[in-house]
């Protein structure tokens, strides 16, 4: 028996996915490099609102330890509709422990998709990294 019920959420990953790297090309272009983090956040929050698409940012996520409850551990920079997690970065240059902060930060929330955007980059499509798991 076929699961039909996951292709739309795939749909709507890739939907989401063409806005999000839009959204950060056109930040990019404006902007440039050598903004602060908070620079990017904030214009990437703008433009999501001014799509419509709906997202939270610095949504804490709190850790569990062994069964105990260790409280905030984390802030997460945006959560995209509830599927797609983003962490942005500024530096120039770039950390391999960003995918494993953000293969961790993907593992905790339960999501399946992931992207590193930093924006310290001449071209930003070269600062940008996909994970899935």
């Amino acid at each position: 028996m076929t699961n039909h019920s996951f292709k739309p959420e795939l749909e709507k990953e890739q939907w989401l996915t063409w806005q999000l790297m839009n959204i950060a090309i056109t930040i990019h272009k404006a902007l440039g490099p050598g903004m602060m983090k908070n620079v990017y956040e904030k214009c990437f929050c703008y433009e999501l609102s001014k799509r419509n698409i709906p997202f939270t940012s610095q949504q804490p996520v709190p850790i569990v330890y062994n069964s105990m409850n260790i409280g905030e551990g984390i802030k997460i920079d945006l959560i995209i509709d509830k599927l797609i997690l983003i962490e942005i970065k500024t530096e120039a240059a770039y950390q391999p422990v960003w995918e494993a902060q953000l293969l961790s930060y993907m593992k905790l929330t339960g999501k399946r998709l992931g992207y590193i955007m930093n924006f310290h980059v001449p071209l930003m499509k070269d600062g940008i990294k996909r994970m899935a798991i």
